[in-house]
């Protein structure tokens, strides 16, 4: 069995040395827990990529401690990619830069880009800094769950997920429920423009007030692969509803304010977007331990945080 562990300084040392000697080691960060290798260890690359069930040209976001990292795994970077790591790294952000020679094919799904981020969990900083100061460079690591699956909010998520498939060797820290609750923005560098390829609790307004401008189309035409462009994603055993009125004993989940239709099981009642996001897949995983069948959603509305619980929503409904 893996072990599971409470995040403590000991244990973030440990965890640093199971990454280093090819070990799996899944963590929490600000978003959802991350399942992590070393970013530079084939092996390990392929036993997680086959831990997720994930296809392997499916490419790996690679998690450093601070911007100062940015430069080995990334080149030609552009100015407004210099300014939203300054302003919003250690943070929900994932940027997607021309890969040096560090990054290779079995990190970036054979494409000539690689995404990385700087994480926003106290102890996950220190499981990297101690992680680079044994000589790693970088910890790859996509959602602690089977691919296509709900992405885990809490270190029970990830033992039920993928405790039946992680060595004795593999590690979980426990740090807790995550704060943001869905993944990271997205944001597609290689251009003069930025793209959001996948949004997140970096919005659009908050991207585009820190480069003064406005950002490319979302549309993504280029056949780019990042995680959460699979138009399925995000998806519960049960089957996600985002019109409709649930009947006797279906799943209802809606703001604060929206009645339950009578009969209906209120999985979560969010007081504002942000709890709504914190909340979504921890209800939808409660449907699927309440052996629920149907799950009606109400989607939130408003700008911002709303178009990344949508597109999460909407992803999951067509799962």
């Amino acid at each position: 069995m893996n072990t599971l562990l409470k995040c403590t300084n000991s244990s973030v040392i440990q965890a640093a040395q199971a990454l280093l000697s090819g070990d799996l080691v899944a963590f929490p960060t600000e978003t959802v827990y991350g399942l992590g290798v070393d970013a530079l260890n084939e092996n390990a690359v392929s036993r997680l990529y086959s831990v997720k069930n994930r296809p392997k040209n499916h490419p790996l976001i690679v998690h450093i401690s601070s911007i100062n990292s940015l430069d080995k795994w990334a080149r030609d970077i552009p100015e407004f990619a210099i300014q939203l790591a300054e302003n919003f790294w250690p943070g929900p952000m994932t940027l997607v830069l021309p890969r040096t020679n560090l990054a290779k094919n079995f990190i970036t799904g054979s494409q000539d880009c690689v995404g990385v981020r700087v994480p926003d969990q106290e102890f996950t900083i220190s499981l990297l800094r101690e992680f680079e100061s044994l000589g790693g460079f970088g910890v790859a690591a996509p959602s602690a769950n089977r691919f296509g699956k709900l992405s885990p909010t809490s270190a029970s998520d990830v033992v039920e997920e993928l405790g039946e498939y992680l060595a004795d060797e593999d590690l979980i820290l426990d740090g807790g429920i995550c704060r943001v609750g869905l993944e990271s923005t997205i944001i597609d560098c290689r251009q003069d423009i930025p793209r959001i390829l996948r949004p997140g609790a970096i919005t659009e307004n908050m991207i585009k007030e820190v480069i003064c401008g406005q950002l490319a189309s979302d549309e993504v035409t280029d056949n780019i692969r990042v995680s959460g462009l699979l138009n399925a994603h995000y998806s519960p055993k049960a089957k996600v509803f985002l019109t409709g009125i649930p009947t006797e004993g279906e799943g209802f989940i809606a703001s604060k304010g929206i009645k339950t239709p009578q009969g209906a099981i209120r999985l979560a009642t969010p007081d504002n977007n942000i709890q709504f996001a914190q909340l979504l897949y921890s209800s939808l995983r409660l449907a699927d331990k309440m052996n629920l069948k149907k799950v009606f959603v109400v989607p939130p509305t408003g700008d911002g945080l709303s178009a990344a619980i949508n597109d999460r929503l909407t992803k999951a409904a067509a799962g």
